[in-house]
């Protein structure tokens, strides 16, 4: 196996636990406040590798956790495709942020996320009357430290270009 199909399994393979992280039970009163895995590892890979996980990746991921969450196919994967845009436009400035302002954009990224899936649930009128659900954008952007340093750690020990 050459050296770059080795990185497409290892960014393959953070995607898959980041799935598994996004529908793993969590206890009733914590569910609210779950990070969104999938989200995070988007867009570390997305301001890392340009050049490989784009707007196709977002779209293709979302339509994969429609599946598994069982919502309206196109919810997630409409989110997650502009926050891939989002992360192209600005994957230059993000790799020279320190670790506080990029914790702020990713807040930010996230947020822009979760307002378009209660976008598309209120059009369903499923939406939450409540800020509420911004609290995955607060605990993402808590996140995003971990997963910044493990993911570094992983494209570098199995040098991923």
């Amino acid at each position: 196996m050459s050296r770059e199909q080795h990185g497409y399994w290892v960014v393959l393979g953070t995607f898959l636990i980041a799935y598994v992280l996004a529908t793993m039970p969590f206890p009733a009163w914590l569910h609210r406040a779950r990070p969104e895995w999938l989200a995070l590892v988007l867009i570390y890979w997305a301001i890392a590798l340009p050049h490989r996980v784009g707007v196709y990746t977002g779209a293709l991921l979302g339509i994969g956790l429609d599946v598994l969450e069982g919502v309206v196919l196109g919810q997630n994967a409409l989110s997650l495709t502009v926050l891939s845009l989002i992360s192209l436009f600005l994957y230059q400035r993000l790799r020279v942020f320190n670790l506080w302002q990029q914790c702020a954009t990713v807040f930010i990224m996230i947020g822009i996320n979760q307002i378009l899936c209660q976008w598309v649930l209120a059009l369903q009128g499923l939406g939450d009357r409540s800020l509420w659900f911004l609290l995955p954008a607060f605990t993402s952007a808590l996140f995003w430290p971990v997963i910044l340093h493990l993911l570094r750690g992983l494209r570098r020990a199995y040098q991923v270009n």
